[in-house]
C-alpha cells in the first residue's frame, strides 16, 4: 500500500499531468484479468487473479468443490505434488506456503542479548505478541463447531466467516475451507461494503496461500499495474481522500527542520525516495528561513518498484527537485543510489565531513528482513549502519500493525482488523461505486493484502512491527527518542480539521499516531543518538 510515496503533488507535476483515471470493468479483476471463479459462480466477486503458475491441478473432484486457475481448469489440494513450489512444503503442514530454517537457538541468542541491554522493557513486545495470539485463539474457539460457523453463515457475519475460513487453512481443513470458500463467494464484492471489498481481496489471499501462489500473484501484478502515468494518478487519489501520508511527511520535515535549523549543510539521505514529493515543502520552508537557506544535499535510495512508478530512472526525482530548488534559490544537490534497503552499504552514501546528517526511513523499514527471515537481519544492520554516520536526526513512520513475526492466523485476524479501518475511512470519502475508489483499493492495497495472507519466509515482505517494537529496535541500536515539537501537532490537527472527524491524533511513548475511530493505523516518531 504504502508504495503511495509515489506520490506528487498535483500541482508540482511539471510535465507529468495526471491523465484521467481509466474505468474500471467491476466484474473483472484489475479491469481484464481472468476471475478467480467461473463467472457463472458469482457476479460480485473479482479481484485479483488467483494463480500465476504455470502447472493446473485440481482441487476437489466433487463438481460442487471447485475453484479454477486463471486458465479455467480445477486447482486442486490433492494433487499439489505437481505443483512446482511443492519442494519447499511439508505435507504436514500445507499452510505453510515458504521453506523456513530453524532458528530457535538464534532467537534465544538475541532474546538475552536484548534483555541485557534493555532490561525489563525488552517483554514489551512480548505482550504484544502473546496478545495478539489470545485475541486470535479466543476468536479461534469461538468457530470450533460447525455450528457455530453455520450460525455466522446464517447472519451472513462476513467478518466473522472470513476468519472461520483462515482458521480452517491454519488447521489444514480443506472440508471445511472448500465450503466456506464458497459460501464467501456470495458474500464479498469489490464495489460493496468496506468488509465486503476487504473481503474479496483476503478471500484471494487464502485461495493464494493454498495453491501456492502468493508470491506469484504479488511479482505479477506489478507487471499487470496500469501504466506509470495512471498509477501515480491512483496513489495521488489515495494521497488526497486520506491524510495517512501527509501526517507521515509532516511530522517527520517538522522533526528534521528544528533538528538542522541552525546547520549551514544539511545532508538528507532519504531510503525511499519514491517520487521526492516529501521534500517539496521542506526545501520550501528552508528558502524562507531566517538568515537563508542552508546547502541542501539529498542522497535518495530506491530500487526497480519506485522506477516503475515514477515511469523512469531515480535522476527524474533529482532533477525535479534540482528545479525546485533552483526557484526559490536554494542551494542543492542530489545523490542518487539505485539500490534497495538491505543492498546499501556505507560507501553508497556518499557522507561528507561538515554536514548536519538526516536519515528519513518513510514507510520502508517494514520491508527489511529481520532475525525471524535471516541471520543476516538487515533491519537492525541498517539502524546499525545509520548509527555509526552519527546523524542528527532520523525520521521513522510505519504502519502501526503487528505482522512480522506473527504466526499464519493471529497475522491473518489482525491484518482484517487493520485494513478494515483502512477501507471504512475510504469509504468516508469515495462512494461505493466510484472507478477511482476500485482502482485505489485494487492497485495501492490489495497486493500487501494477498502477500501478508498468502506468503512465508523470504516471500512475505510486508512485515509491519508496532511503535514498542521499533523503539525497542532504536534503543538497541544507540539512539534515544527526539520529542516532536508542540508546532507539528498543531499543524498535524489543522491538517485533519479538512477531513473526517473519526480521524484521530494521539501523542504517547514519543511517538505521533494517527487512527481511525479505535484504531492506530500510522506512527511517526524521531531519533537522536546516544
Amino acid at each position: 500500500m504504502w508504495n503511495g510515496l509515489y506520490y506528487l503533488p498535483k500541482h508540482e507535476t511539471e510535465t507529468c499531468f495526471l491523465p484521467q483515471v481509466q474505468t474500471l470493468n467491476p466484474q473483472l479483476p484489475f479491469g481484464g484479468l481472468n476471475p478467480l471463479f467461473p463467472k457463472n459462480s458469482s457476479e460480485q466477486y473479482c479481484t485479483l487473479e488467483s494463480s500465476f503458475t504455470t502447472s493446473n491441478h485440481v482441487l476437489y473432484n466433487s463438481p460442487s468443490t471447485l475453484c479454477f486457475s486463471s486458465s479455467g481448469s480445477p486447482v486442486s489440494l490433492l494433487d499439489f505434488h505437481a505443483h512446482p513450489c511443492y519442494q519447499h512444503y511439508s505435507p504436514d503442514d500445507m499452510s505453510v506456503s515458504c521453506k523456513s530454517d530453524d532458528r530457535t537457538g538464534l532467537k534465544h541468542k538475541l532474546k538475552e542479548l536484548e534483555s541485557a541491554m534493555l532490561g525489563p522493557d525488552s517483554d514489551t513486545m512480548d505482550s504484544y505478541d502473546s496478545a495478539l495470539q489470545i485475541q486470535a485463539d479466543e476468536t479461534s474457539s469461538m468457530l470450533g463447531s460447525w455450528g457455530l460457523v453455520m450460525e455466522v453463515i446464517a447472519r451472513k457475519d462476513l467478518k466473522q466467516v472470513l476468519i472461520a475460513c483462515a482458521k480452517a487453512v491454519s488447521d489444514n481443513d480443506t472440508l471445511m475451507f472448500q465450503w466456506l470458500m464458497d459460501e464467501l463467494r456470495q458474500l464479498v464484492s469489490v464495489s460493496g461494503e468496506p468488509i465486503q471489498r476487504l473481503g474479496a481481496y483476503m478471500l484471494e489471499g487464502l485461495v493464494a496461500r493454498l495453491t501456492f501462489s502468493g508470491s506469484s500473484i504479488y511479482k505479477a501484478l506489478k507487471s499487470k499495474e496500469p501504466a506509470s502515468a495512471d498509477l501515480l494518478s491512483y496513489m495521488h487519489i489515495l494521497y488526497e481522500v486520506c491524510p495517512y501520508i501527509k501526517f507521515g511527511y509532516m511530522s517527520a520535515n517538522g522533526a528534521i527542520a528544528e533538528a538542522v535549523k541552525d546547520e549551514s549543510r544539511v545532508h538528507i539521505i532519504d531510503f525511499q525516495i519514491g517520487q521526492g514529493s516529501q521534500w517539496l515543502t521542506l526545501i520550501q520552508a528552508f528558502a524562507s528561513r531566517r538568515g537563508g537557506p542552508p546547502h541542501i544535499r539529498i542522497t535518495g535510495i530506491d530500487d526497480s518498484v519506485s522506477a516503475y512508478a515514477r515511469g523512469g530512472g531515480i535522476n527524474i526525482v533529482g532533477r525535479r527537485l534540482s528545479r525546485l530548488a533552483e526557484s526559490f534559490k536554494v542551494p542543492f544537490e542530489f545523490h542518487a543510489a539505485s539500490m534497495s534497503g538491505g543492498e546499501v552499504q556505507r560507501g553508497n552514501l556518499g557522507v561528507q565531513p561538515g554536514e548536519a546528517l538526516v536519515v528519513n526511513f518513510a514507510f520502508m523499514l517494514h520491508h527489511m528482513p529481520d532475525e525471524s527471515v535471516s541471520i543476516e537481519n538487515h533491519r537492525d544492520r541498517l539502524l546499525r549502519l545509520v548509527r555509526s554516520l552519527s546523524p542528527k536526526v532520523v525520521t521513522v513512520i510505519e504502519q502501526e500493525c503487528n505482522t512480522n513475526s506473527a504466526a499464519f492466523f493471529p497475522r491473518f485476524v489482525e491484518t482484517l482488523e487493520y485494513f478494515t479501518a483502512m477501507f471504512g475511512s475510504i469509504d468516508e470519502t469515495l462512494p461505493r461505486d466510484h472507478r477511482d475508489r476500485i482502482n485505489v483499493e485494487q492497485h495501492c492495497l490489495a497486493r500487501d493484502i494477498v502477500n501478508l495472507i498468502a506468503c512465508e519466509g523470504v516471500e512475505r515482505v510486508e512485515r509491519h512491527e508496532l511503535h514498542a517494537k521499533w523503539r525497542s529496535r532504536f534503543l538497541m541500536a544507540g539512539f534515544k527518542p527526539y520529542a516532536l515539537s508542540s508546532l507539528v501537532n498543531s499543524t498535524i490537527e489543522t491538517l485533519l480539521k479538512n477531513y473526517n472527524e473519526k480521524y484521530r491524533l494521539e501523542e504517547r511513548n514519543g511517538a505521533l499516531y494517527l487512527g481511525w475511530m479505535s484504531r492506530d493505523l500510522v506512527a511517526a516518531s524521531a531519533w537522536q543518538c546516544c
